[in-house]
């Protein structure tokens, strides 16, 4: 019984066999003879080596001529020629001895040479020491971090107020918290990387106008407006104060921009209002 039933499956292989496409049966030769290659054929061939005598071993050695590690540099290098700044880098700055106009600081208030800064620059250097920096995911929080938040705090009239270490940082988390997957956020083309990262991680959907055009945004938002009337969505403006695009010639004067959702009511445009007037007052006169 089993020799019968053998016979008939080797004569379904054949019948199989011829049955099958030509082309299947030229794919299967080759892949066949493909693996008989690899079971015979060595993994790698043996190199024939020639061992040198100590002779020629020298005669290589004293004919090699190392090669410098970097190209000949010239004395008048501007890699060797430093500019030296001389004094703190405010608006106006000395370098080499010269007065010059200083286009690339972001000290944009002068604070660097506020005698008040200066004081308590030195009063916490007296106090603390001398560090690379004071984050407090390095050192954890000091009294000067609390003191700040609960300063600003009271300055801005909120609860409570949270600092950051970094610039970019605070951009990048800031606008993750406040805006999120289904809200729509209308963000100028010349917006900074930050920005860009933080609405990366916010996930919301972005419309961007031309830069520093008004006109532009209104259009958005009567254009969003319409579409609001069919299913309310959660809308935010998000600009730059400063920008540093290459074709801005002329900057704006400082200012602050609000940023206004539909959720507000009336109590807080009015708290807000008031706070950006005081900040102004006291920051950008």
């Amino acid at each position: 019984m089993a020799t019968a039933t053998e016979q008939w499956v080797l004569v379904e292989m054949v019948q199989a066999l011829y049955e099958a496409p030509a082309y299947h049966l030229i794919l299967e030769g080759i892949l066949i003879l493909w693996i008989i290659r690899l079971l015979f054929s060595k993994t790698y061939k043996l190199q024939e080596r020639s061992d040198l005598t100590v002779k020629e071993k020298e005669e290589l050695i004293e004919e090699w001529q190392p090669e410098p590690l970097v190209p000949p540099v010239p004395k008048d290098h501007p890699a060797l020629n430093y500019n030296i700044v001389s004094g703190p880098p405010s608006h106006k700055t000395v370098v080499n001895g010269k007065e010059c106009i200083n286009f690339a600081s972001f000290n944009f208030l002068g604070l660097l040479d506020n005698p008040r800064v200066k004081a308590a620059a030195l009063a916490s250097l007296k106090k603390y020491g001398v560090g690379t920096c004071g984050p407090r995911g390095f050192y954890g929080t000091f009294d000067v971090h609390l003191d700040l938040e609960d300063r600003l705090a009271k300055f801005m009239k909120t609860e409570e107020a949270i600092i950051y270490s970094y610039g970019f940082a605070t951009i990048a988390s800031a606008i993750p918290a406040y805006s999120k997957r289904g809200d729509i956020v209308f963000v100028d083309r010349a917006a900074c990387f930050a920005i860009q990262k933080g609405l990366q991680a916010s996930r919301s959907d972005i419309k961007l106008f031309k830069h520093n055009d008004m006109a532009d945004l209104e259009r958005l938002l009567k254009e969003q407006e319409i579409e609001d009337q069919k299913c309310m969505n959660r809308s935010i403006a998000l600009t730059q104060a400063r920008y540093l695009e290459k074709e801005e010639k002329c900057l704006p004067p400082p200012s602050i921009r609000v940023v206004v959702t539909v959720e507000q009511t009336e109590e807080e445009l009015e708290r807000a209002a008031s706070t950006i007037k005081e900040v102004a007052q006291a920051v950008l006169l």
